[in-house]
């Protein structure tokens, strides 16, 4: 007998990219979704604290999750979700600019905004997740709502070959678009 089959898909992305609204909406629609942050409570791979923000030792919970995880499609969401061991990884992107707006917005400390918007336009979690994963997609949500977001993440997982071609990484490029202006975006 063969063993249960489970499709890890990781919704993964810098911060402010709109990971845990579209998680909400997905979960809204019936899917089983898991916040990384909780399981690495739950299987206590907490390991510190670094500048208000809980440290999760990423290797150990990588070896935890498979025993808590039900059979069938399952989703992880969390800006580390990439690095323990999905089926697929969708990558959120935003535009630094809006980006750096929405962390302000959370009341972020200015060198952690920073932080996190040099991250987006480097490609950062793309990179990883790109190194990480057989199977990558990433979705702009500058101007995208969360329900199309969702939308995007359903056709994708249902395996709609022309979707998963739109997104498939490599077609957005920060450093491109915000141009001049990275000088005046990375100014505290």
């Amino acid at each position: 007998m063969n063993p249960p089959v489970s499709e890890v898909v990781a919704i993964t992305g810098t911060p402010g990219t709109g990971k845990t609204t579209v998680a909400k909406i997905l979960r809204k629609r019936g899917y089983r979704v898991f916040s990384v942050n909780d399981l690495a409570e739950r299987l206590d791979c907490i390991i510190g604290e670094e500048e208000g923000c809980k440290v999760v030792d990423v290797e150990e919970l990588a070896e935890r999750i498979a025993d808590v995880l039900p059979e069938g499609l399952v989703f992880l969401e969390g800006h580390l979700s990439h690095l323990l061991n999905p089926d697929v990884a969708i990558v959120l992107r935003c535009n630094p600019v809006e980006l750096k707006r929405r962390l302000e917005g959370k009341g972020w400390s200015r060198e952690k905004v920073l932080e996190n918007v040099e991250a987006e336009i480097v490609d950062s979690i793309l990179i990883e997740a790109l190194e990480y994963c057989r199977e990558v997609y990433e979705i702009d949500t500058t101007e995208r709502s969360p329900e199309d977001v969702a939308n995007i993440i359903e056709m994708i997982v249902r395996g709609e070959e022309e979707v998963k071609e739109d997104f498939k990484p490599g077609k957005i490029d920060w450093i491109a678009v915000v141009g001049d202006r990275i000088e005046e975006l990375m100014r505290i």
